[in-house]
């Protein structure tokens, strides 16, 4: 399998990079440009219709950024967050009717009785202000914990609302249990409620919302651009990160199965068992991916239909070429910084977020 890695001197210029670089890849020729930077461990992106840009920092801050990347505005109304390890302020999403009702979903970590746990609540943007702020969802239980709140949000083509969650390192073994959202993904309403055809709404000892289940940390989810089902990555110990298709009432294994092992070193679970879904790719030795998308525009002829994922660990984007549910190729690309977010622009550009305390925006666009 063939891959490109950039030399470390293209590294170490994209960090603080202010000028335009450019990377030669397989199938492209890239020019990488800072549109924006400042940012404290910025986590979410997305963009309104007019191509401003919405961007979460980890913190607890929520930015409304020009398209030109040359202002940016903190937005009042959050909730209370719980801004500590890796929690804070996540993802953020638009309504897929935010054209005519500026409604938007974030996900954070809520604090209350017995800690914290991932949540997702709805605003109306109004100017530089949320409104009419409501937490629509709160996984269940809280934990005193700091890790693997996963936190990925995707609308699905009938509205609904995918929510992606961890077992917050300590309560891996809780990640096989219905009656919590533990490891799970969840599918609930704009309202909150869980839908109707999920499959466990008729089990009494399971969580209705719950979607999939036996996730270890789920931090990039995209629907696939011809069958609508969602696809997920998510990290494992050390090594066994997974790229998985979520379906209905399906069990992912963990920790029960998974390619990975105990930092430090030592057996988790087996690598397979019955009655649990195999991944259709997994790193050894981990990547620890973060933010996907599949690449949908013309900008980038030769990475149609591709996916592309971000890579804390090595730095880098990662170009999936993908044959049905197998991974045919993959590419990494040397960014040189931690890339938390991946994201498609309306201008057919590709955007990063890097995870740092002077985190950026990225930009990426076909060399001229």
């Amino acid at each position: 399998m063939k891959k490109i890695l950039l030399s470390l001197a293209i590294a170490s210029a994209l960090c603080g990079n202010a000028a335009a670089t450019v990377l030669n890849t397989e199938k492209a020729h890239i020019q990488v440009d800072t549109l924006v930077s400042g940012l404290k461990h910025p986590w979410g992106i997305s963009f309104l219709p007019d191509g401003r840009l919405l961007v979460t920092e980890r913190n607890g801050g929520l930015l409304l950024v020009s398209a030109d990347g040359k202002s940016k505005t903190a937005l009042s109304g959050l909730p209370a967050i719980e801004a500590k390890g890796q929690g804070g302020l996540l993802d953020v999403v638009l309504s897929p009717d935010f054209a005519n009702n500026n409604r938007l979903f974030f996900s954070f970590s809520e604090p209350g009785e017995g800690g914290s746990s991932t949540a997702v609540a709805s605003a109306i943007l109004r100017g530089d202000a949320l409104t009419e702020v409501k937490v629509i969802f709160s996984q269940q239980p809280k934990v005193d914990a700091r890790h693997h709140f996963g936190s990925r949000l995707v609308f699905d083509n009938d509205g609904n609302l995918f929510i992606t969650m961890g077992d917050r390192g300590s309560q891996r073994n809780e990640a096989q249990n219905l009656a919590n959202h533990i490891g799970t993904v969840s599918r609930v309403t704009p309202e909150g409620a869980a839908v109707k055809t999920n499959p466990f709404v008729d089990n009494k000892d399971a969580r209705a919302e719950i979607w999939s289940y036996g996730h270890r940390n789920i931090q990039g989810a995209a629907l696939h651009p011809t069958t609508g089902e969602l696809w997920t990555h998510e990290h494992g110990p050390q090594g066994g990160d997974e790229i998985n298709i979520a379906r209905a009432g399906k069990n992912y294994g963990w920790p029960v199965i998974t390619y990975g092992e105990e930092y430090g070193g030592g057996v988790i679970g087996k690598k397979q068992q019955a009655g649990l879904e195999q991944p259709l790719h997994y790193w050894v030795p981990s990547i620890a991916p973060s933010g996907m998308v599949f690449y949908g525009a013309e900008l980038f002829s030769g990475w149609k239909n591709n996916m592309l994922v971000g890579s804390l660990k090595f730095g880098q984007l990662v170009r999936l070429e993908l044959d049905g549910e197998k991974v045919a190729h993959e590419e990494r690309i040397m960014i040189g910084q931690r890339i938390r977010d991946v994201e498609q622009g309306p201008d057919g550009a590709v955007y990063l977020l890097t995870d740092s305390s002077d985190g950026q925006v990225l930009r990426l666009t076909p060399a001229q």
